[in-house]
């Protein structure tokens, strides 16, 4: 995903070998977990709190990391995290951080 088109950078797309092994059994989840990264690419942080969604948005511009939650009906809830480098951007489910 290139910045042209979204708020920050997200680098290197990758995902833990739980989330990899669901996308490639799920297309439902596939297309969730497609959908959460534009969401959080374009600054919607998800199912977060009003405070966490503002440390998100002042974190943007102070090259800080940034983490994102998605929940959507019958799917696990994932968390996306971008790194304050910006180089690498990791799905992941909750309790594998």
């Amino acid at each position: 995903m290139d910045k042209g088109k979204f708020r920050f950078a997200l680098g290197r797309l990758v995902a833990t070998r739980r989330v990899a092994d669901r996308l490639a059994e799920d297309s439902a989840f596939a297309r969730f977990v497609l959908e959460s990264m534009r969401r959080h690419a374009n600054g919607d942080w998800g199912n977060l709190d009003d405070t966490d969604k503002q440390e998100n948005s002042f974190s943007v511009d102070k090259h800080l990391r940034i983490l994102s939650a998605y929940e959507e009906a019958g799917l696990p809830k994932i968390w996306i995290i971008t790194e304050a480098d910006r180089s690498v951007t990791t799905v992941l489910f909750p309790e594998e951080y």
